[in-house]
């Protein structure tokens, strides 16, 4: 069995209003990811990624650079506990 991570991502520059999340979501589904990412009021965008290990690797790399129209300046990534989530929601 392959072995499941979770990691908190926190990211900053211009994430918010250019389909950051719905992105995320849509390919965290097609990976076997579960968890959430949600815009927060001081204009981050942060998620919480469960899944296989190079699942999870590969989606965080993805949120580096994220969609176009969209210009990470810096991002957070740490190491969460698992909570066996089901699914993926944008909050």
């Amino acid at each position: 069995m392959r072995q499941r991570v979770r990691r908190r991502v926190r990211l900053t520059g211009r994430v918010q209003g250019v389909f950051f999340r719905d992105e995320t979501r849509v390919r965290a589904e097609s990976s076997g990811i579960v968890g959430w990412i949600r815009n927060n009021p001081d204009g981050t965008v942060e998620a919480a990624l469960e899944g296989p290990e190079n699942e999870v690797e590969r989606l965080v790399a993805w949120c580096r650079r994220g969609p176009s129209g969209a210009r990470v300046e810096d991002i957070r990534v740490e190491p969460e506990e698992l909570q066996s989530e089901r699914g993926f929601a944008v909050c």
